[in-house]
This record gives structure tokens, sequence and C-alpha cells, in this order.
């Protein structure tokens, strides 16, 4: 058995794409040997910020024979009344490689066909994989470039290509570069070294001071960070995106701490801590839950003169906190609302006019909205008139990540209400997948509006994601929306939601298309977030079918599923399911439908259901009006004996127009009240 090493040597990638990058090139190395037939034991790949590269054990000497069956036309179109294949089998076999002679005939379901059998005798592997030239020029990323005369776009430009077969390169080319067996260690502690097999690439690079494996680099910064802490007696919080970051923009870490004044405590934690992640990737201290003046971040090289490497960060640090205290002296003399005046300076977007206007916008909005969530209308007033303030402060100038935080932080300064202060970190909320949902009505009420203002503001323009591009979002705000709805228990659904909204942009004269075309496609961009929504609750996929509905309540949507989940547990549920779908599938052909005369009737069976859907009804509406799905479940499975019995001694669709009409009818009505529980005939069950 064999072994291969590809190594891409890159300038500097930027670290939130490294481990994403590593894990493509695993997967497009692993197709590739698998597409050309190619037997291997295992795939390792590894990283850092300037390689990306995969280790491949147990590789066989041969790709594999190749036989395959391919099937071809009928008989009666291959071969002609003398027996003779004619140009269809002839074009058969040219097509496949083969000629007239490899063809025969075989059977399938009472039917002849054209056969042949194609063999391929496996090449050897070392002539195969020069083909990883394609899996190198595949890789996307994104962001790409350009370099000197290359016309490859990628991530960053290629410097160097490793490409082994156990001792031997493997030749290609990529953007001028030529395969090899030299790397590059560290920047400043290592040098180029040649790598002699496969096997010797993760040593030979620790000796050059680079460490390949994102694990491997990971672990040692915990464990670094972890015995500074003891040592120091600090406590420090790992935030886990930081400390992937932190691992992928080094390749031989050691950890330090530096100081900062302690005067700087007097700022904002939140302003500190942001200060330290997002500007520096320092890993902030704490002592008994409380935020000191020190800080720990992570070298890319060893401990000599770490001091030095210490007073340096100390040195930029310094500077950043000392922009961030003029920042907020400046703020906490302004103006709140003179500064909510300047909203109208602000484009929000060239197609949907200024921040301004959308905050006015909102705010009536909210107002008329306002009664629907229980929040106060002095308060939704007042927010909306400042929620957004403090994207014209000069902290959130500087640290966006801190918008909404700083004016809740400055308008309780201000001895603003303290809901209205909320309102204005809340209208955020969810940030992120897994951040939580507000918690006040008003802080509610703007959350749900401001994000569905602009998913349906861009719609309105014809702004609408494809694919993966979603340059504003618009899936994360509507995914926040529906989780809003479901975790305030809100009496507002989607479709009420949509239609309000909209009729309130087209009176702002914001639309650039038809107002019902917008409607309709909001519609389903927000049904694929709640079905997403009830997926993610780990309910069945055809449960989520059944339970799909859009005009209803989020909570209603979630309670329905819940039910269905738990009825498919049971073996009597699959009878009813039955049952019901008859009368669901029945009354799709119901067309002209008629009030039911129970003077038509003909049979027991008939009036028996006629009966059971008199008393069901009622029970069925109370059920769903408290939410109560199981109820509503309960009242639908006691008519499943008349049902049965109904089918087995009615025709329906009789040659008597009136009483088919009158039957259909009786269908139309009971399947309404059937899927008003839910659509039973999308369960698929066993």
């Amino acid at each position: 058995m064999h072994e291969l090493l590809l190594e891409i040597g890159l300038e500097e990638m930027p670290a939130r794409f490294v481990l994403q990058s590593e894990t493509q090139l695993k997967e497009r190395v692993t197709r590739f040997l698998e597409e050309a037939r190619i037997e291997f034991a295992s795939v390792e790949s590894f990283s850092t910020p300037r390689r990306l590269a995969v280790y491949v054990k147990g590789l066989a000497a041969r790709q594999s024979d190749l036989e395959e069956t391919l099937k071809g036309p009928a008989k009666r179109i291959a071969m002609d009344e003398d027996g003779n294949w004619t140009k269809a089998a002839e074009g058969f076999a040219r097509g496949k490689g083969l000629t007239t002679d490899d063809l025969f005939l075989g059977e399938e379901k009472g039917v002849e066909y054209l056969y042949a059998t194609r063999k391929e005798v496996g090449q050897a592997t070392a002539d195969l994989l020069p083909g990883l030239k394609q899996v190198v020029e595949a890789m996307t990323f994104p962001k790409n470039m350009r370099w000197s005369t290359q016309s490859l776009r990628y991530m960053r430009p290629i410097r160097w290509l490793i490409a082994l077969l156990d001792d031997q390169v493997i030749p290609f080319e990529v953007a001028s570069v030529e395969t090899g067996r030299t790397s590059r260690g560290h920047r400043f502690l290592g040098q180029d070294i040649t790598i002699l097999r496969p096997n010797a690439y993760v040593e030979a690079l620790a000796g050059e001071n680079v460490i390949v494996s994102y694990e491997a680099r990971r672990q040692l910064i915990e464990e670094q960070i972890a015995a500074l802490a003891a040592r120091e007696q600090f406590e420090v919080p790992i935030d886990a995106s930081l400390l992937e970051e932190v691992t992928n923009l080094v390749e031989y870490p050691t950890a330090l701490f530096g100081a900062f004044d302690e005067a700087y405590l007097e700022l904002p934690e939140e302003v500190l801590i942001t200060t330290m992640k997002e500007h520096q990737r320092y890993f902030p201290v704490k002592r008994d839950g409380a935020l000191l003046h020190y800080f720990v971040t992570v070298r890319n090289g060893n401990t000599t003169h770490l001091e030095n490497v210490a007073r340096g960060n100390e040195k930029v640090i310094r500077a950043r906190l000392a922009d961030a205290q003029f920042f907020y002296e400046e703020d906490k003399k302004a103006d709140i609302d003179e500064q909510a005046k300047r909203l109208d300076k602000i484009v929000f977007h060239e197609k949907l006019g200024t921040t301004g206007e959308k905050v006015r916008r909102v705010r009536q909005m909210a107002l008329a909205l306002a009664d629907r969530v229980g929040a106060d209308k002095t308060r939704v007033e007042r927010a909306g008139q400042i929620y957004k303030f403090d994207l014209v402060s000069q902290m959130v100038y500087e640290f966006t990540e801190l918008q909404g935080l700083m004016g809740e932080r400055y308008a309780n300064m201000k001895n603003e209400d303290p809901e209205v202060a909320a309102a204005i970190r809340e209208h955020y909320m969810p940030r992120f997948a897994g951040d939580a949902s507000p918690e006040t009505p008003t802080g509610t009420l703007y959350a749900i509006l401001d994000k569905m203002d602009s998913v349906a503001g861009f719609f309105g323009v014809g702004m609408i994601p494809s694919g993966s591009a979603d340059p504003y979002a618009l899936r994360r705000q509507a995914q926040g929306i529906v989780q809003i709805l479901s975790d305030r228990k809100l009496n507002l659904t989607l479709t009420e939601l949509i239609a309000f909204v909209v009729s309130e942009q087209v009176a702002a004269g914001l639309y650039a298309k038809d107002a019902e075309e917008v409607q309709a496609a909001l519609q389903d961009f927000f049904a694929q977030r709640l079905k997403y929504r009830l997926s993610e609750m780990n309910f069945r996929h055809d449960v989520v079918e059944a339970a799909l509905d859009h005009t209803l309540t989020v909570e209603a949507n979630e309670q329905r599923a819940a039910m269905l989940e738990s009825a498919t547990k049971k073996e009597s549920f699959k009878k009813t399911v039955e049952q019901l779908s008859r009368v669901l599938n029945i009354s799709k052909k119901a067309e002209d439908v008629t009030t039911v005369n129970p003077a038509l009737f003909e049979n027991d069976a008939e009036r028996a259901l006629h009966e059971a859907i008199e008393k069901t009804l009622p029970e069925v509406d109370q059920a769903i009006a408290s939410l109560d799905y199981e109820r509503a479940l309960e009242a639908l499975e006691a008519t499943v004996p008349s049902i049965t019995a109904y089918f087995d001694g009615t025709m329906i669709m009789t040659d008597d127009e009136t009483v088919r009409t009158n039957r259909l009818s009786e269908m139309k009505r009971f399947a309404q009240a059937i899927e008003s529980v839910a659509r039973f005939n999308a369960l698929t069950l066993a």
C-alpha cells in the first residue's frame, strides 16, 4: 500500500476561512480518489495560516477494474426484422466506446432490451494522481483574488506545492507553481525543508516550528492559558469562536499576558471586552467574576523575548482604550433627541431611503400593533423616537459591535424609562442562531417590526436572497422573527404580519414591484423559515409538512407538530390517518358546495357520519381555540368508525347529481375541519 501527501502553500489566509478550506480540500481529495476508483484506508487533513494539506494512507497501487452492464434501447428499436443491428444499436455501442460485437439481448419485465458489458482495466495510481491539479484549481472560497499575470482566482496567492506519492513527486503545475517536495517552515523561526516521504510531513514541519494540526494547536493554546491562569490566579473565559480564530492565526503558539491602566476599568465592561476580543484578539481576564486590568494573548512564535512582546501588545491596547475613553466621554455629553435627528443623514439603502425614514415608518407600525403584544403606547412612542440613536454615537461608529448595547447604557444615563432603554438593545435580538429573544413588550415589538421592515423592504425593491447569496442577512432576520413569535407566544400570524407591513410600505411609496407579488414571495420565504424552525425542533419531515400552515401562529404550528409527532408513536394512529385522508382526498372533487341536506341521505351510515360530524365540528373548534390539538385529534379519532362504515356502504360519486353534490359537500365541510387540525394525508406511516 502507498501514501500520498498534497500541500498547498499560500500567503497568510484570513483566519475565519482556514478551517472550512481545510475541510473542503479533504472532501475534494476524497471524492477525487473515490471517483477515480482508487481505494485508500484514510484521509487526514491539516492547516495553518499558510498551508492546506491532506495525507492519505493505505493507497492502492492501481485503480479498481471496472465492469458494468449498460442498458440500451428495446429490441424492437435495436434490431430489424432480419435480426441485424439497427443504427440505433450501432449508435448505442459507439457512444459507450464499444462495438456491436459487445452487444447482447436481455429481458426485463417481459420486454427484451439491448445490453452491453463494458470492462475497463484499472490504471496505475501514479498515472492518475496528476489529476489532483484539477482538485487544487477547483477550490472555492468566500473571497478570491488574482495576482501577477495569473488568471486563477484564489483566496491567497499560491507560493509552493507539494505532491508526493511515497518518495516520488507527482508532476503538475498550478498558477505557474510546479509541484515539488519543499515546504516552508515558520516565517521567522523556521526555514525551507525537504519532505522525503508523506509520513514524515508532520514531524518535519514541527522541527521548523510549524504545528500543522489545528486540533494540536488549539489544545496547546488551551493548556498554556490554563497554566498561565493557574500561575497568576486569573480566570480566563474561553470564547470558542475567538479560540478558533486565534488558533488559525498562528503556526507555533505561545500564550502570554499583559496589563493596561486600571483607570480604564471605569469604561463599560462591554467596551473593554469588545476592544480586547474583536479588535486585538485578546482574551479578557477576570477574578471572582470581576474584570481585571489584564489580558491574555497568543504569540505566533516561541518564548524568546516574551516580555518585549507583552510590552508591545500593552502599547497597542493602551491606544485603543484611550480612544474608547474619549468616545465614551464625548457621547455622554450628547443629547439623545439631537442624535436621533441625525439619523436622517444616514442612508439605510439607496433604494429604501434613510435610517431616519425607516425609524419613523417602524414607529408608526409599532403604535398600530402595540396592543397586540401588550406594549404600553407611551413607551412604544418614545422608543420609536430613539431606538437607533446610538448609530450616530462616536463609540458605535468606532465599535459597530456595540450598537444597541451602548444605546441602552446611554439611555439609562439620561434617565429614560428602563423598558425604552432595553428596547434599544433588544430590537437587534436575536443577533445570531442560539441567541435569546427580547424580554420586554416594547423590545419585542421593535425587534419584530424593524426586521420585518427590512426583509419586506428589500423584497419590495427586488433584492431577494438567492442560493447562498444573502448580503443583507434577510434569512437570519426572518428566522429571528419566527423565533420571537414562538418564544413570546404572540397571537400574531406571519400572514397577518406580512400583509400589514407590506400595506404600510406601499403607503410609504417604497415598492418598485407589485405589492401582491411581493406579499406572495414573502409568504413563501417565511414558510421556509417556519419549516426550518420546526425541523430544528427535531420533528419528522412528514410531520412538518402535515403541520405547517403559515396562516396560523408559530405557536399553533409547533403545537400541531408536537401533537402529530406524539400520535405517530401510537399503533392506532395509522388507521386514523387512513380514514381521515380518505375524506381529504375525496373532498377535492367537490365543485359546487351546497348546504348539506339530511333528507337526501340514503342509508344509516350517511346519517351516522352526519351526526358524528355535527358533534365533532364544535369540539374541534373549541379545542383549536385553546391550542389543544391533542383534544382536537381525539375528537377526530372518535369519527373513524363512522367514516369507515360510510365509505364501505356509500357510493359518493353516484350518477344522481343532487345526491353526489350533497355527499361531496358533506366531505368538504368535514375536510375543512380536519385540515384545521393537520393535513393528515401528508403523513407517511409504515
